[in-house]
C-alpha cells in the first residue's frame, strides 16, 4: 500500500504542479498579487496531496508570534520547502541557494515571488545583494524564512549552521523564531510512509544578540525533534 500511495501521490502532485506553473506564468503577467496567490495555491495543493494521498498528518506545536518575524527551520525533505507558504501563510519571503534561481522557468517565477538568492561563493558582496533585496521586501510586512544548514540534512544528523545565518539575522533586524520539523523519516524515502510530521515552533530570539548565542540557540531549537541530537 505504501508504494501505491507514493505512486498515486507522484502522479497527482506532479501533473497538478505543471498546471500551477502554467497558471503562475499567466498570473504573473497580470499582477504580482496573482502570482503570490498561485504559489500559495500550489503549496496548499501539495499539503492536500500529502494528507489525503500519502496519509501523513501535520501537527503544529507552539504558536507563531505576532508581527513580522524571521523564521529559521530544519530542512530534512522537500516537504517543508514546498509547505512554507502554507505553514507560514501568507506569502513568506524565502532565502534559497542561488542554484535554485538558475533553474529555467521555475527560477524566474521564484525570483518574482520574492525568493532571495544566497550565493555563498561571493561572500560580502552576496550579503550586500541580500540586504538590498531584504530592504525592498521588508516594508511589505511579509515574514522571512531560511534553512540555516544551507541544504537538506539527513535524519538524525545535526550539522553546524552556515556562517551566513548570523549575517542575515543582523541585516534583517527582526525577531528570529527557530522551527524544528521531522519530515525526513516519512517524506524523504521511497516509498513514502504514513504517520505524523511535526512542526515545533521555538522561543523567539530577539535582535541584537552575539553570534555564538544565536547559533547555539538556533541549533538547539531546530534539532528539538532530532532524537539523536545531544547539543
Amino acid at each position: 500500500m505504501a508504494w501505491l500511495r507514493t505512486i498515486l501521490f507522484g502522479g497527482v502532485f506532479y501533473s497538478g504542479s505543471l498546471l500551477f506553473v502554467l497558471g503562475a506564468m499567466v498570473a504573473g503577467v497580470f499582477s504580482h498579487g496573482a502570482l503570490l496567490r498561485a504559489a500559495a495555491g500550489w503549496s496548499r495543493f501539495h499539503r492536500w496531496c500529502v494528507t489525503n494521498l500519502l496519509g501523513i498528518r501535520i501537527r503544529i506545536e507552539g504558536e507563531r508570534p505576532a508581527g513580522q518575524v524571521f523564521y529559521v527551520m530544519r530542512h530534512e525533505s522537500f516537504f517543508e520547502a514546498i509547505d512554507l507558504p502554507t505553514f507560514l501563510a501568507p506569502f513568506p519571503v524565502v532565502f534559497a541557494k542561488i542554484e535554485l534561481i538558475r533553474i529555467p522557468l521555475w527560477g524566474a517565477l521564484a525570483a518574482r515571488y520574492g525568493v532571495v538568492p544566497v550565493d555563498r561563493s561571493r561572500g560580502a558582496s552576496a550579503l550586500r545583494g541580500m540586504k538590498r533585496a531584504a530592504d525592498t521586501l521588508k516594508p511589505s510586512g511579509r515574514d522571512f524564512a531560511l534553512f540555516p544548514e544551507g541544504t537538506r540534512v539527513d535524519v538524525g544528523s545535526s550539522p553546524e549552521m552556515q556562517s551566513g545565518l548570523y549575517g542575515i539575522y543582523r541585516l534583517l533586524g527582526l525577531p528570529m523564531v527557530p522551527v524544528a520539523v521531522d519530515s525526513g523519516r516519512l517524506y524523504h524515502r521511497m516509498p513514502k510512509q504514513r504517520g505524523t510530521i511535526t512542526y515545533r515552533i521555538g522561543d523567539v530570539i530577539p535582535p541584537g544578540l552575539e553570534r555564538l548565542e544565536v547559533q547555539t540557540r538556533v541549533r538547539d531549537a531546530i534539532n528539538a525533534l532530532n532524537v539523536n541530537y545531544r547539543g
